[in-house]
């Protein structure tokens, strides 16, 4: 998993002002609303809610706003969202791969490409970049005086986990998608504090980028598109991108 860090990017969207953490409460809910539309409102039935609910306590999001979301949810069919994914390359064929939940798919098109184009990438045909990410479950945990690191990567690998790291503050232990709540549910069990339990796509190459420009311009095309309303998650292969 050399290369990656979930916990980096959750860091970085806890840092953000004021307003950029509004914007991204204001993503979630529209991710759990769907969520409990597709499936219900009970996340030890509806796996994805409970994923939702996970990653919306991990960026701080109040428990009340999370409850709320779901109970308006339940009675609400105002809008319907299309879960759209696009494929693409950034500078230097940086893959990139952006998903979307849209009631407007020609208005979010128009604007992912725009994107692209602007900062030095093109977007591609389904399919493009895929192949090069594997979906897994990345479960969190922060390090403290009273975690036995060799305890915690046993529990983790009896519970079925595919790897464990220490990265700087955390542990973060990988699983298939399928097995996440479980080995999370095993983790807890043994009297450890999850931060975040969510599913994740790992690249399986990573591209570093030296070029002044080509940083900058990457830099601001992911900007852009996490500040999109109708993208919810970004995934790439940048090696470099938390410097």
């Amino acid at each position: 998993m050399s290369g990656h860090s979930k916990w980096n990017n959750i860091k970085h969207k806890k840092e953000k002002t004021d307003a950029q953490r509004a914007k991204i409460f204001t993503k979630i809910g529209k991710e759990i609303a769907i969520a409990v539309k597709e499936s219900g409102s009970d996340p030890t039935v509806n796996g994805k809610l409970r994923d939702l609910i996970s990653k919306a306590k991990s960026l701080n999001v109040p428990n009340d706003n999370i409850e709320r979301i779901i109970k308006k949810a339940q009675g609400s069919n105002d809008v319907v969202y299309d879960e759209i994914t696009y494929e693409g390359y950034g500078p230097c064929g940086i893959a990139v791969i952006v998903e979307t939940s849209t009631d407007n798919r020609n208005r979010t098109a128009s604007e992912i490409r725009h994107y692209f184009d602007k900062f030095g990438g093109n977007l591609g045909q389904t399919g493009c970049v895929g192949f090069m990410f594997s979906e897994k479950g990345v479960i969190i945990i922060e390090k403290d005086d009273s975690i036995d690191e060799d305890k915690l990567m046993e529990t983790s690998l009896e519970a079925g986990a595919e790897d464990f790291q220490a990265d700087g503050d955390v542990f973060e232990i990988y699983t298939e998608p399928e097995d996440l709540y479980a080995i999370s549910d095993a983790v807890t069990a043994a009297g450890y504090t999850v931060l975040s339990s969510e599913k994740d796509k790992i690249p399986s190459t990573y591209i570093t980028l030296d070029n002044e420009d080509d940083i900058k311009n990457m830099g601001l095309m992911l900007e852009h598109l996490e500040d999109n309303d109708d993208v919810m998650n970004v995934y790439h292969n940048w090696e470099n991108a938390d410097e």
